[in-house]
């Protein structure tokens, strides 16, 4: 059972609309205030729904400061911003965030258990998010890679969703599905992202009206690439490195030989242009008007 209705979980809502409507909602992935008022910012000059998302290294880094600053800002927008925790990587750390509050989703990542132990895990943990008004999201297989703020499972096997295992995790109840179909965190090889389209047509196939699917991986990813994976399902896309690496990129250059202030600044609003630009790729731009 669904944790709640859309009209009071403002995270479902802004995915069921773009499932519906053809487009998929910017997840952006936040380390600090400027990627939070960046993403609102962005969401508010394109008139975009969005998603601000925190890792648990934002809890274990800022306890509960970073959260309180997403959702704030998200409350405080003109258009509907939610706000998600991503790779939730144990029991424990899910607990602690839906208890500290102000998370619309959080995703019980026990992709780096065995398919037993991260379905009894997942089945468990959705329950309990689902009492608490919480979206619930996992992943069946295991997408390969590591990112900032991910446990590496570059050690472990790759797992390509099937449609089977879609239909196993839609049992436990999971309100969103990230599947691995060739995806990876992190940097893709020299060949680029060797994803298998018709693997994702099928998941696609047989959970479209039961649950949205959500992109993990997208690091490089163009219009022509988010589009591709839009036809087939996608409704929610993580993006980490498009924005958080020009961040860095503008602090590696200026850091020392502007005001502190400015450099604030500047790296923002290079981030909200960013954002601004993965909304008009996915579609999302205007549809908060």
């Amino acid at each position: 059972m669904a944790p709640t209705t859309t009209s009071t979980n403002r995270a479902l809502a802004i995915v069921e609309h773009a499932s519906a409507n053809g487009y998929a909602v910017p997840a952006m992935c936040c380390y600090n205030l400027e990627g939070i008022l960046a993403s609102v910012r962005a969401a508010e000059a394109k008139r975009s729904p969005v998603i601000v998302q925190l890792f648990p290294w934002a809890i274990e880094y800022a306890d509960g400061l970073l959260i309180h600053a997403a959702r704030e800002a998200a409350d405080a927008a003109s258009v509907p911003v939610g706000v998600h925790m991503d790779h939730a990587q144990s029991p424990g750390i899910v607990r602690r965030a839906a208890e500290l509050g102000g998370f619309d989703g959080i995703m019980v990542d026990m992709s780096h258990c065995e398919k037993a132990e991260n379905m009894a895990r997942t089945e468990e943990l959705v329950a309990y998010l689902h009492g608490r008004g919480i979206v619930a999201e996992a992943e069946p297989g295991r997408i390969n890679g590591g990112e900032d703020g991910v446990v590496d499972t570059g050690d472990l096997e790759s797992i390509l969703t099937t449609p089977e295992q879609a239909e196993e995790f839609m049992a436990l109840g999971i309100d969103w599905l990230a599947p691995a179909f060739g995806n990876v965190h992190g940097k893709y090889g020299s060949e680029g992202p060797q994803l298998e389209y018709d693997r994702l047509q099928k998941i696609h196939d047989v959970t479209k009206g039961r649950v949205n699917l959500v992109l993990h991986g997208a690091g490089g990813f163009d219009k022509h690439l988010f589009q591709e994976c839009i036809r087939r399902g996608m409704a929610k896309c993580n993006i980490n490195d498009a924005m958080n690496d020009v961040y860095a990129r503008i602090q590696k250059e200026k850091a020392g030989r502007i005001p502190l202030t400015t450099l604030i600044e500047e790296g923002t609003n290079a981030m909200q242009k960013v954002v601004e630009d993965h909304m008009d790729w996915m579609g999302s731009t205007g549809k908060a008007a």
